[in-house]
């Protein structure tokens, strides 16, 4: 088994990742507030059957952190891991990602179809179904769109008064987890990175391009499919499984689509490790034998 840990300057970016194992390469990519470091206890399940690539989107973790909201479309974000996968000659590849790093991977299948082999989305609905027209429920649980996407630097200012309580209420406020459920290493990893100032404009900058940016270019693409096999895997105690059906939410958005509920909630992948490795593990091996 091989390891990297490094930088790649691609798309104008600099982009964090690691690359573990020997097999058919699997990008992993995070989401809020986290980094890569959400998917250490889950490679070496998931290594000894793939290259396994993981890696900070842009504004998160080591990845660079470019001004602007419009640099933080999901469009760009995709572009970037895109890149990052060409860069190391990987032409087509399995694609895995949870919450904003969902968000990007279903960008990135769209406008680049051809390079994913298969999608799997993790504890999301389709960001244009979420901010066309939330009910007050959404609006209550989900908040931090709303209040994320304010102008800057209201939300800033607030945030970094005590950035731990403000992003560790988000870890623990989604469903079905407690701060001692996250890993101790990557939970560190998690408070290196959102204690910095840039750190928390870009994660503002985020959710600001996500309504200035990609609720247009998703309402684009509202019939189109995704073509390659797609797996929606979602926290079965999490807020969004008692809101939505999501599962359904993604049917005319998938043409070849399974589904798994795993025990916890929003951030199953962190506290049911075995269980999201076992379901990614059985989805791809039926993909690899057909």
């Amino acid at each position: 088994m091989s390891e990297t840990s490094t930088i790649a300057n691609v798309n104008g970016q600099s982009i964090a990742y690691e690359m573990t194992g020997n097999g058919p390469p699997l990008l992993l990519l995070h989401g809020f507030p986290q980094t890569r470091a959400m998917w250490r206890n889950v490679v070496p399940l998931l290594a000894e059957h793939f290259t396994v690539v993981t890696a900070d989107l842009r504004g998160y973790g080591e990845s660079s952190k470019p001004q602007g909201v419009a640099a933080y479309s999901f469009r760009h974000m995709a572009a970037d891991q895109r890149a990052l996968m060409a860069y190391l000659e990987f032409d087509q590849f399995h694609l895995v990602g949870h919450d904003r790093g969902g968000r990007t991977a279903h960008r990135l299948a769209l406008d680049s179809p051809n390079a994913v082999l298969s999608l799997t989305v993790m504890d999301i609905i389709p960001t244009h179904l979420l901010l066309d027209n939330p009910t007050k429920e959404v609006s209550k649980a989900y908040y931090h769109w709303f209040f994320l996407a304010q102008p800057n630097p209201l939300p800033e200012t607030m945030i970094g008064h005590d950035p731990d309580y403000y992003y560790e209420g988000c870890l623990t406020g989604w469903g079905a987890s407690k701060i001692g459920d996250f890993d101790p290493i990557a939970l560190a990893d998690y408070r290196k990175s959102w204690r910095l100032a840039e750190t928390i404009q870009a994660m503002c900058n985020d959710y600001r391009a996500a309504i200035e940016y990609d609720f247009a270019l998703d309402a684009a693409d509202l019939n189109r499919r995704v073509t390659c096999p797609s797996l929606v895997m979602y926290g079965e105690h999490g807020v969004m499984a008692k809101l939505y059906d999501i599962p359904a939410t993604w049917a005319d958005r998938f043409s070849d689509m399974q589904s798994q509920a795993i025990p916890g909630g929003h951030f199953f992948v962190d506290h049911a490790t075995q269980e999201t490795a076992d379901t990614l593990l059985d989805f791809l091996s039926e993909i690899r034998s057909t």
